[in-house]
């Protein structure tokens, strides 16, 4: 089972508040063919979370007027592991004069395995919304009133009223909002003390800027990253509707760029340093097979994206070793700040020659191309193997107070050959190894893979108990890898 806080609710609450720019209330019109991008950050995590937001359609659901509604959410890289994960998409049908809901559809993808939950209300009506028709309820009445809303078994009251205007810059452009302030016992059981949002000054009351305050240093921040205002040919479903004029965001003046400076240095949550080298002995049996070393190698600007290489190469390979061949390599491009993959090249000459191959990520959309352009869908910032080994050291692997009950298990999507996995990391507590003749704590990470051929060789890292999290020791089958030296080399070299 994945772990949980009380940020998972706050974190769905936060994304869900977003889907409030689905649609648009204004003359009482749905806008359809809308879609909306946000990213989230979270304190120091600028890319904490993606969400797309589409108003699809308008039409009857069993003979009643409805409007179809979609949502995705997925949580990205340290933050998924760290703090909360999650990947949900939403159906969600509404009347499209008071707003309802009628028919909701989640879909749960966090473990890998579609998990769906079903609230129909087409026979009895209910007149409490849920958050997504709450949200539409806010715009309507143009960020000043009451509603109640459910979620989960209670009933919550809300209020919400105009607090000032403001200016703001957001990806999506420059523009003049007002202030919505939102207070509710829903907000209070989650820790959070400042809820504001803000919706465009113009008709359409297009929400750019959510924040979600536990403190004047802590919480969320959602900022519109596109807003695509597509207007169907399909008609409304009430007669004689009045067309919502297109939200059109005012332009974003062009800065001047800053000069890009390579190798600068690496936040501090990555717990490792930019130039790190690590060398590590192989042996099997007790039998020397090889030796490589991983590298956080350079930060350097490719394809205009800040980009931090890591690689792993072979520097020595004992004659006849069934695995290994001089100067194989595995290479990642890489984002600094979450280290979601944007290459991957895999060059091996040797017995594991079959695994060569290079791959594109898509940190958008979440597809991976590879081998001659097959492509598969994957979710977002997915990491490849050498990234994980360098992200899974700022992880809060934590073990379970209960070992029977592995609570804390960590999930994280991986590509592996030709598709995504569904990685389980379940930590055990401290234990002393001895590592190079050395004797030390370390925490072993088991790793489960959903891959019956890798889960055949029973994959264990072994992580230091320092700040630095460094793996020690790799344990893949017959095989061991053990931390040799630690050394910091210029990037570059």
């Amino acid at each position: 089972m994945a772990k949980f806080s009380i940020l998972r609710p706050s974190l769905h609450l936060v994304l869900l508040l977003a889907a409030l720019s689905t649609a648009a209330f204004a003359q009482g019109q749905f806008r359809i063919g809308e879609r909306i991008t946000y990213t989230v950050s979270l304190d120091k995590f600028k890319e904490a979370a993606y969400a797309e937001i589409y108003c699809v359609s308008s039409g009857a659901l069993t003979g009643k007027a409805a409007i179809e509604l979609r949502s995705k959410v997925k949580t990205l890289n340290i933050v998924s592991a760290a703090v909360a994960q999650i990947d949900e998409s939403r159906t969600v049908f509404v009347d499209p004069e008071s707003g309802s809901p009628i028919y909701i559809s989640r879909v749960d993808n966090t473990d890998g395995l579609p998990k769906e939950s079903i609230s129909d209300f087409r026979q009895a009506s209910t007149a409490n919304h849920d958050l997504l028709s709450l949200v539409y309820k806010i715009r309507h009445l143009g960020g000043s009133g009451s509603a109640n809303f459910q979620e989960g078994e209670k009933i919550y009251s809300v209020t919400f009223s105009p607090s000032g205007s403001e200016k703001i810059s957001v990806p999506a452009g420059e523009l003049d909002t007002t202030t919505v302030t939102l207070q509710s016992e829903y907000f209070t059981e989650l820790g959070f003390t400042d809820v504001r949002i803000n919706l465009t000054s113009d008709e359409a009351k297009v929400p750019v800027l959510l924040r979600l305050n536990k403190s004047k240093k802590s919480g969320y921040r959602i900022e519109a990253a596109s807003i695509q205002a597509v207007v169907s040919e399909q008609p409304d479903v009430r007669p004689s509707p009045t067309p919502t004029p297109v939200v059109i965001a005012t332009p974003r003046p062009t800065p001047t760029p800053e000069e890009y400076v390579a190798n600068q240095p690496l936040a501090p949550e990555l717990a490792f340093p930019l130039g790190e080298t690590l060398e590590y002995r192989v042996t099997a049996g007790g039998r020397a097979v090889g030796t490589f070393v991983t590298r956080a190698r350079e930060r350097v600007q490719i394809s205009a994206r800040d980009t931090l290489i890591l690689s792993a190469t072979v520097t020595n390979a004992a004659p006849g070793n069934p695995v290994f061949a001089l100067n194989d390599s595995i290479a990642a491009n890489v984002d600094p700040t979450s280290l979601a993959p944007y290459t991957l090249d895999i060059r091996m000459a040797g017995p594991l020659a079959s695994l060569s191959q290079s791959a594109i990520f898509d940190d958008r959309t979440g597809s991976i191309s590879f081998k001659g352009g097959n492509r598969v869908d994957a979710p977002i910032a997915t990491h490849s193997i050498l990234s994980l080994i360098y992200a899974m050291r700022s992880f809060n692997l934590k073990p379970s107070a209960v070992r029977d009950r592995p609570v804390n298990d960590t999930r994280v999507a991986v590509f592996w050959d030709d598709r995504p996995y569904i990685f389980t990391l379940r930590p055990s507590p401290a234990a002393e190894i001895t590592v190079n003749g050395e004797k030390g704590q370390a925490q072993q990470i088991t790793i489960n893979t959903g891959n019956s051929q890798l889960d055949a060789l029973s994959l264990k890292v072994w992580l230091s108990m320092d700040a630095t999290r460094v793996p020690l020791r790799f344990a893949v089958g017959q095989y061991e890898a053990d931390l040799v030296s630690v050394s910091a080399v210029p990037p570059g070299k």
